[in-house]
């Protein structure tokens, strides 16, 4: 079991390492993370709905995305509730001291995930959540040392010494541990940069003070470019300002699935922003308005800022622009909440840019889609077939001029979707900028507007994820001691 000192130490990622490094030695591997709270999520064959960062460290282990591998998924729709996701599917919305009454329920579920798992696979890497030393949840929390004394799984704990007092931080969370300390086995501390001969004195005195070992200290990676699991990520991300395609993505409160724009990142011609300033919005070549966990919110949080009046100053003047599921419901005329699911509001105009009415409904529609573009949209030259991606929303959206038709392999059905006018257009479809064909011809089109050439070669976004899963994987064989970890599987 990896744990952390905290959120957005590095936790994720380096289980998605040791996942591909026991794949490549032919070992069936699992990820598992029992209780998730992530705006970024996938969703499996089956239609279920995952946290992201699981769907990577399943792919590390080059095995098919389960329900069973996040079988409990929180998502923050307001200050104090979230969405409560049990095996995939929604259960209820919740405020948090509910939830902890109804962690009972959810540790069933836990349970029952675990041992399909441990039927199918041989070994399971478990990640963990935040802090297991949340003194304030120790008697409530099913996600970090619950998990560990279930399944009887030692623990590496991880330290991110970037954001300074690492030594404090594993000495801390060890002290406040008692009797559970003795699970933790082994320290890794993430994110060094500098001369390590510095650094080594801390580790012989953390290992005198605490019996652990610091088994691996990971440098700072700067340019490795994996599915991160939530907002707080975009806060670390560059880009190139003298690359000559600028794409801005509004970035919103409650934005999610924001890795649907990941593929962009490896583009060379391509500076992605993730802003509400108006001149990035208005100077840019492509305004992408995202997915959102609260689209009503995130409307409203538009308004109160002018961002509605500079979205459409933009498509007045020709700008382009794309919304991507809760997004493309806001760029629409009109959402409709007659059951509450995200507010008070019962109607709200939207931004009135799309001929398109949308009814928020209690139910989830989450499948994985197979689309193909039935008319000519703005930035698209040549006809695209067999586009991949996915669903996750909740509620309809009636256009009379959709531009896809979608096969939901979920649902075994088809549906049209999305809508266009002028240069804007949008779509209920997670992830379709994965498409590489697509993705290009968007690109050379913004390209022909600037007077600039065509780039012909296709950059192949999933070669370049499992190039960089390999990458990973290789460093973390080079400053962590592999052979300490699978002696403890062994235990």
């Amino acid at each position: 079991m990896i744990q952390g000192t905290g959120s957005g130490v590095g936790k994720s990622l380096i289980v998605a390492g040791l996942c591909r490094i026991l794949s490549d030695m032919k070992v069936r591997v699992t990820p598992f993370k029992a209780q998730n709270m992530a705006l970024n999520s996938f969703v499996t064959k089956d239609g279920g709905e995952i946290g992201r960062a699981q769907a990577l460290q399943a792919e590390a282990a080059r095995t098919e995305p389960s329900v069973y591998m996040n079988p409990v998924l929180l998502k923050a729709s307001g200050e104090k509730g979230a969405q409560v996701i049990l095996n995939g599917r929604v259960h209820s919305n919740m405020l948090a001291k509910d939830y902890y009454e109804f962690r009972h329920i959810a540790w069933s579920v836990v349970t029952e995930a675990w041992q399909r798992l441990s039927e199918e696979f041989d070994v399971i890497i478990i990640e963990g959540a935040g802090s297991p030393a949340e003194i304030n949840l120790m008697d409530k929390e099913i996600v970090n040392m619950a998990v560990a004394r279930y399944t009887g799984s030692p623990v590496v704990l991880v330290g991110d010494i970037d954001r300074g007092g690492v030594f404090a931080s594993l000495y801390g969370t060890v002290s406040l541990l008692n009797g559970d300390a003795t699970r933790i086995r082994a320290f890794i501390i993430n994110r060094f940069r500098g001369d390590i001969s510095i650094l080594e004195p801390g580790n012989r005195l953390i290992t005198e003070k605490t019996g652990i070992p610091v088994i691996g200290v990971i440098p700072y990676i700067r340019d490795l470019v994996l599915n991160e699991e939530d907002g707080l990520s975009l806060s670390n991300r560059t880009t190139d300002y003298s690359r000559p395609i600028r794409i801005t993505v509004v970035r919103t409160p409650f934005i999610s699935n924001f890795t649907d724009f990941d593929p962009f990142l490896f583009e060379p011609d391509v500076q992605l922003l993730f802003s509400l300033r108006k001149e990035d919005i208005l100077q840019s070549d492509l305004v992408i308005v995202p997915g959102s966990k609260n689209t009503i919110k995130d409307l409203v949080y538009l308004k109160e800022r002018g961002i509605d009046i500079v979205l459409r100053q933009r498509a007045k003047t020709g700008g382009h622009i794309i919304g991507i599921c809760g997004g493309y419901q806001m760029l629409g005329r009109r959402i409709n909440d007659p059951f509450g699911v995200e507010s008070e509001y019962k109607s709200m105009d939207a931004l009135g840019l799309l001929d398109v009415e949308t009814d928020l409904k209690d139910s989830k529609t989450t499948s994985q889609v197979r689309a193909s573009l039935d008319r000519s949209i703005p930035l698209v030259n040549n006809t695209h077939d067999n586009l991949r991606g996915y669903e996750i929303h909740m509620g309809e959206s009636h256009t009379s001029n959709p531009v896809f038709t979608v096969k939901r392999t979920a649902e075994k059905r088809t549906v049209r979707d999305g809508s266009v006018k002028g240069t804007v257009w949008g779509t209920y479809i997670h992830g379709i900028f994965d498409n590489d064909r697509l993705r290009r011809d968007i690109l050379n089109s913004l390209r022909e507007r600037k007077g600039l050439p065509p780039v012909k070669p296709l950059i192949s976004y999933e070669e370049i994820k499992q190039q960089e899963l390999d990458r990973w994987a290789g460093i973390l064989r080079d400053h962590v001691d592999i052979d300490f970890i699978l002696g403890l599987l062994k235990k």
